[in-house]
């Protein structure tokens, strides 16, 4: 009866899946982390070490979560779990920002309701439970990518304690001077009729009216005749019934010319161009020159009005474009509020809250602004002051919300004084790590230019300003002893309680004001939801025994230079004196694969919920690792693809190991270094060498470099060539041979570490390989540390030697191929080849190669001296001419070498001797 020799091999067994099947095992393996506790587990392992805080930016609770919110989710996940495997003790406390006009909007476009109509509580409430809903929602589909967390206590902006820290940080900026009234001009949404702070603009195109207007001079100072014209040119007609002067540069040379019969004062440098613009085939004839500061008070008309325009100087004046004279709206511009300060102008604002003009506008009351254009322009020509009339294309600001075009209007607002804290925000912006180094050019620019920080906003979902004022002398309220009470009330009762009850019952009993009166009545203005998440380090960095103030990292997208970036280091500074952040990481937007952005529109939106429920998390989460976050990076299906094609690579060499370790006792059969063969001994190198490098990049926090290295180590080091050498030896030799147990000893210690180098990126799939690792201690991989790297096993000459080896071995790789394609041979093992260096040192390369044909695959190897006479049907390849021939003998039935020594032992008539001796440890 024939021996059945493939019971004699070693043959790989484990019970770890072939196949991912990421969509359905994800979910089994995070219920098992829930149910284990693996986050409190994780912080107990990590008590006492040293504290690693990233501090989560708040998303907002409103809507699915989409791929920007996964690729922002994930790259802190990594750094967190990188973080605690590198030994730190590192707490990820979830956010969610709740509070603000989306979530009334949503609610207002859902219910099908007009706000006005229902009383304040009440709506409130409505948004409340909107609010919940979605973090509901969404902590489910972060949960769902595999991000660990303190999902159960997570930090929401809604909560009582966060809201009476919110008013405790307002409270120390009003005591300090820095919250104060006033009456300026702000972004302002005629349709979300509320103010708007800088970071919830958004530029977009925008066609507008282009219009010349003349003014005529009432009084020209005995520098300008009467009967001439002071020519302005604006974008904006609607603000032509809230002028008040014209501004020019007191440096600028400005010009008097007479054009088609109209003596018209331009600038010099731009008469050209206004000419050109106006159509005007006359040449213009220049009168007169003069500076800007020569014009200084001159008088005009008003265009349209029974009013005069008074000329003023400023230095915002620019020769960009225009006329370089500028029509001044002190309600409708910054700049020309300023300047009309210093020449005391009265601040027109004939525009109400929702963007129609008032009975100051005249003829125009009524009118919604925008539409009211045409109607301007056909009154400056009837007057026969409009000079010409185009449109033009220009970026123009934009609601972030509604994406309807805003205002600048002037109204009483609440403000946070940048002003007063500028130098020292400046300060503490260089004493932050920027990642990448450009932020911290970018947002000191952004806080040295930022205006005053308008914090009021004109709804009810928020965080109420707490103040109040005297019902006799109108005089605000606010002090240290009423922000503390208003602060108990909301951290027992929340916010709403300011909604709910009279000014008296929110103030501390006996409160008077300090002309004598005890009635008071509330603010209606919220503060705006940027003070809310911009608090967040002190409500909960500071707030929360299990973190520390300030944060080590904060990681967010490119756009929060300008928002929570920013609010946060304007509260922290004017309360802590100090920026919350030791280290700020910015990443970009996702893009599709053809560097688009992602639209509905398009029909070129990645899903991330589709993608989990297709792919898995795991491969989007080596997508993440894979792309340079820091610039705009691209996603497609097709690149979805090729990332799961290296996912099934990475997972396939677990696989190889796992069942190459299945009866691999660590404290039993390890072999010690020294006994180790030289190969194996080559394999740990490259596994520290590889340890070495991406902990250094996790630290880094250079995910695509940790990607690019885990993939090459699989797919070149261990697929192409190691496993492949260790077929042979691993498969056929005796159980406990020094051979077997030498490339187990390897492969145990790769797998091990490899297994952890991997877990912050492939989180499910390092966990489940865990669960099959011989002897390994714990529940989860999660709870390991990285191992110092072994000093031991890095060797770098051994390294270089095997370089030289690999560069041989992949000419005769090529050599073996031609053969195969010209039916020479089949399988590499069919073959022998004769080799013949060129150079002596490619002679020592080879003959000091250990196991040469193993490493080379075939059955036989003839090495000839350099200068050997080279057969004719020998090929040249670099550094050697290498002959393939069909070896000689007979194939092994066990190990499939091909030898003449085949059928040398009687008993066993089909194996080579090896095996002879091999399977005795099996029969």
């Amino acid at each position: 009866m024939a021996t059945d020799y493939s019971k004699t091999l070693n043959l790989p067994e484990t019970e770890f899946p072939m196949r991912g099947n990421l969509p359905q095992r994800e979910p089994e393996i995070q219920k098992r982390w829930e149910e284990m506790g693996l986050y409190k587990k994780v912080q107990e392992a990590r008590e006492g070490k040293p504290m690693f805080v990233l501090h989560d930016g708040p998303p907002y609770a409103n809507g699915d979560i989409h791929l920007g919110h996964a690729v922002n989710k994930i790259l802190k996940d990594m750094i967190v779990k990188s973080k605690t495997m590198e030994g730190y003790n590192a707490p990820y406390v979830p956010g969610w920002d709740t509070h603000g006009l989306p979530i009334e909007q949503a609610i207002i476009k859902n219910k099908k309701i007009n706000r006005h109509e229902i009383p304040v509580p009440q709506f409130r409430q409505m948004c409340h439970d909107y609010a919940w809903d979605y973090i509901d929602r969404q902590r489910a589909q972060f949960k769902r990518l595999g991000v660990r967390g303190d999902w159960d206590n997570p930090y929401i902006t809604l909560l009582p304690a966060y809201e009476a820290a919110q008013i405790r940080v307002f409270g120390e900026m009003a005591a300090k001077g820095l919250i104060y009234k006033g009456m300026k001009p702000v972004y302002w949404c005629p349709n979300c009729e509320t103010a708007l702070a800088e970071a919830e603009i958004e530029y977009a195109d925008k066609k507008s009216p282009s219009i010349y207007v003349k003014f005529p001079v009432t009084d020209g100072k005995g520098r300008l005749p009467e009967g001439s014209f002071i020519v302005i040119w604006t974008t904006t007609p609607w603000t032509i019934p809230a002028n008040v002067a014209i501004a020019v540069h007191p440096e600028i040379e400005y010009v008097l010319a007479e054009v088609n019969g109209e003596k018209l004062v331009v600038a010099k440098e731009l008469l050209g161009s206004v000419t050109k613009a106006a159509g005007f085939g006359a040449e213009a004839k220049v009168e007169a020159s003069f500076k800007g500061s020569d014009l200084e008070l001159v008088e005009a008309k008003h265009p349209l009005f029974d009013r005069k325009s008074l000329v003023v100087l400023g230095d915002h004046v620019t020769l960009d474009a225009g006329t370089g004279c500028v029509h001044t709206a002190p309600g409708h511009g910054m700049e020309d509020f300023l300047v009309g300060g210093q020449y005391g102008l009265p601040v027109l604002v004939p525009i109400d809250d929702h963007g129609k003009f008032t009975k100051e506008a005249g003829p125009f009351a009524g009118q919604f602004y925008a539409k009211a254009n045409p109607a301007i322009t056909e009154a400056l020509k009837e007057a026969g002051n409009l000079l010409h009339e185009s449109e033009m294309n220009h970026s123009y600001p934009h609601c972030w919300r509604c994406k309807n075009p805003v205002i600048y209007r002037a109204t009483e607002q609440w403000f946070g004084s940048i002003d007063k804290i500028r130098d020292e925000l400046l300060e503490q912006i260089k004493q932050v790590k920027w990642n990448p180094s450009w932020g911290e050019v970018r947002l000191h620019n952004m806080v040295a230019e930022r205006q005053d920080w308008c914090i009021s906003r004109q709804r009810v979902w928020g965080v109420p300003i707490p103040i109040f004022y005297c019902t006799d002398c109108n005089k605000e309220l606010i002090t240290k002893v009423t922000i503390e009470h208003v602060a108990s009330l909301f951290a027992k009762h929340g916010s709403q309680v300011w909604f709910e009850r009279e000014a008296a019952d929110l103030l501390p009993q006996g409160t008077v004001c300090e002309c004598g009166n005890g009635a008071f009545r509330k603010e209606t203005d919220i503060m705006d939801v940027w003070f809310d998440s911009g608090s967040s380090h002190i409500a909960v960095c500071e707030g929360r025994e299990d973190l520390q103030w300030p944060a080590d990292l904060y990681l967010e997208g490119s756009d929060q230079y300008r928002g929570w970036f920013n609010s946060s280091l304007t509260t922290a500074v004017a309360v802590k004196g100090g920026a919350p952040y030791k280290e700020v990481l910015s990443h970009g937007f996702v893009l599709d694969g053809e560097g688009r952005k992602m639209s509905k529109s398009l029909g070129n939106v990645v899903d991330p919920l589709k993608v989990l429920e297709n792919l898995g998390a795991d491969i989007l989460r080596l997508w993440v690792a894979s792309v340079d976050y820091r610039s705009d990076v691209r996603v497609s299906d097709a690149i979805l693809k090729q990332v799961a094609e290296v996912y099934r690579k990475i997972r396939n060499t677990f696989r190889y190991l796992l069942g190459n370790v299945n009866d691999f006792d660590p404290v039993r059969n390890t072999v010690p270094l020294d006994q180790m063969l030289e190969i194996d001994r080559w394999a740990l190198h490259k596994m520290e060498a590889l340890k070495e490098r991406t902990m250094k990049a996790y630290r880094n926090y250079d995910f695509h470099v940790v990607f690019h290295d885990i993939n090459n180590f699989c797919t070149v080091d261990m697929s192409a060539f190691y496993f492949d050498v260790l077929k042979d030896r691993v498969y056929t030799s005796a159980p406990d041979s020094l051979e077997r147990r030498s490339a187990q000893t390897a492969m145990y210690h790769i797998l091990v570490e490899l297994v952890k180098l991997a877990a912050p990126i492939l989180t499910h799939t390092a966990d489940e390989v865990w669960q099959y690792v011989p002897g390994a201690a714990g529940a989860s991989v999660q709870l390991e540390q990285w191992s110092p790297v072994r000093t031991d096993f890095l060797n770098p000459e051994l390294d270089k030697k095997w370089e030289k080896i690999l560069d041989l071995r992949d000419e005769v790789l090529k050599a073996l191929e031609v053969a195969r394609q010209e039916k020479v041979i089949g399988k590499s093992l069919m073959a022998a080849v004769d080799l013949y260096p060129e150079t002596s040192e490619a002679l020592v390369t080879l003959q000091g190669t250990p196991r040469l044909k193993e490493v080379l695959g075939v059955s036989e190897v003839h090495l000839f001296q350099p200068g050997a006479p080279i057969p004719q049907d020998a090929a040249a390849y670099t550094g050697l001419s290498i002959r393939v021939r069909v070896a000689e003998g007979e194939t092994c039935e066990r190990c499939r070498i091909v030898t003449p020594e085949v059928g040398k032992t009687e008993e066993h008539p089909t194996l080579c001797p090896a095996c002879v001796e091999n399977v005795k440890f099996f029969l």
